[in-house]
């Protein structure tokens, strides 16, 4: 219904366009506000559905490849990724000469992919059957959409060919985590939800442009030793009870608006239920738009930049996890609850272990390639949260953004400092090394 809601105006514009007498618009297609709006109704898909945010990277990511690799291939200004990532294989090219909509095709086949790899099945596919809407709606012509539907559906063949083979299927079954309430200083559920680990073995998935899941392993965490007044470990601890107990209301909204929580159980009195927010990927990915938007990119760029802003965020889960299930850290409300049992985090604290800080990792990651193609300077208003009810932020740069997402965890009372700064600084290497090794534009 959304989709219909948001295309069927674009459907009967572009028809009142050619009753007039207009040319078909070749280039109708060629919009970066439309690629944007793809990747958004993919975005809701994914929050509707609760895929959690690792597993919201791996949506993300195939589908942005497939919509890149139609660029790359109608377009010797792009490289395909193909080789770059060293197991990713050739993708098909099209016949010399053949009338192809490239821009469409990339549309098409990030919508097909997207739909393939979340549920429900068919969750995309009314969106896709619009697109085709509006390319007959501008006259475009029966050879030129026949042809542009099959290199489009080559390219989704093929990338969803290569995606079976990352080890998400075989992780579906994998062994659950064990807790383990014996162990001092490991992690154990939390309240209100208590939820078991959320996918303890993610560090197994296939990695696109790391060596190993442990490439960019933080330094170890603290030793943990909270009778120790003169610890680290007790100082750290003592400074997230400390700020959550007179947070201003600007570090409340900072930390309300990278909550990012994609799943959060409300309990009131005896009544439970859900709200649901976009998860740390899902906001970067909203944030490309809105830079794409701010920098007056192009369609191409635009695309090239979700493309790699994805491999970005899938990476650095894979990499955080791997640190999150070794070290295995407690949260700060269980010891704290410990000294003082009425003490709750600002924002709910996530079912997996504290260090090092998801957000922190990825949003530093994806700060560094968004800067690579947007620059270090550009300022724009975040507006991903205002259809929750949460206002806008003003932005300075992507690194600005980053450096807030990781504090907000400190504000919100679900992490250690050292969670936040350890997992920025891994997660930028990883962004940087990311854009030195990756060239998707000559």
């Amino acid at each position: 219904m959304k989709a219909l809601k948001f295309l069927m105006p674009l459907v009967l514009l572009a028809a009142g366009c050619t009753e007039k007498g207009a040319q078909t618009d070749l280039k109708y297609f060629d919009s970066q506000a439309l690629y944007c709006k793809t990747v958004k109704k993919l975005n809701d898909v994914v929050l509707e559905n609760n895929f959690p945010p690792m597993i919201a990277t791996r949506n993300y990511v195939y589908a942005s490849i497939a919509a890149f690799e139609c660029i790359a291939a109608g377009d010797d200004n792009y490289i395909s990724l193909a080789g770059q990532i060293k197991h990713m294989p050739q993708m098909p090219k099209p016949e010399k000469g053949t009338d192809i909509d490239y821009c469409l095709a990339a549309l098409l086949a990030f919508t097909k992919v997207g739909n393939a790899v979340t549920f429900p099945e068919g969750s995309m596919m009314g969106y896709y059957n619009n697109l085709l809407k509006i390319a007959d709606s501008i006259h475009m012509s029966d050879a030129r959409l026949k042809s542009t539907t099959a290199f489009s559906d080559t390219i989704v063949t093929a990338i969803l060919n290569w995606s079976k083979k990352d080890n998400y299927a075989r992780l579906r079954t994998a062994e659950r985590y064990t807790v383990r309430y014996d162990v001092a200083g490991r992690w154990i559920p939390t309240p209100p939800m208590y939820g078991p680990a959320v996918e303890p073995h993610w560090k197994e998935m296939r990695t696109m442009v790391m060596d190993s899941c442990s490439q960019f392993r933080p330094i170890p965490p603290p030793g943990f030793d909270p009778k120790n007044k003169n610890s680290n470990y007790y100082k750290a601890m003592m400074e997230v009870k400390t700020i959550g107990e007179n947070l201003t209301e600007e570090q409340k909204h900072i930390a309300d608006f990278w909550d990012d929580n994609p799943f959060k159980l409300n309990v009131v009195g005896h009544v439970n239920f859900v709200t649901k927010k976009f998860s740390p990927p899902g906001h970067w990915m909203n944030i490309v738009g809105i830079g794409a938007k701010a920098a007056n990119a192009d369609f191409k760029t635009t695309v090239a930049a979700y493309a790699e802003t994805a491999i970005a965020l899938y990476e650095a889960f894979i990499s955080c996890w791997d640190e999150k299930f070794r070290s295995n850290y407690v949260r700060p409300e269980t010891e704290i609850n410990k000294i003082d049992d009425n003490w709750h985090p600002y924002i709910q604290t996530p079912p997996f272990p504290s260090y090092t800080s998801g957000h922190a990792t990825n949003s530093a990651a994806a700060a560094e390639v968004m800067t690579h193609w947007f620059g270090d300077k550009l300022s724009f208003t975040d507006t991903s949260l205002l259809e929750f009810g949460i206002k806008n932020r003003e932005i300075k740069s992507f690194r600005s953004a980053a450096e807030e997402a990781a504090m907000s965890r400190l504000y919100g009372g679900i992490h250690y400092r050292f969670d936040n700064d350890n997992g920025a600084a891994a997660g930028k290497k990883l962004g940087e090394f990311i854009v030195s090794r990756l060239k998707l534009k000559k």
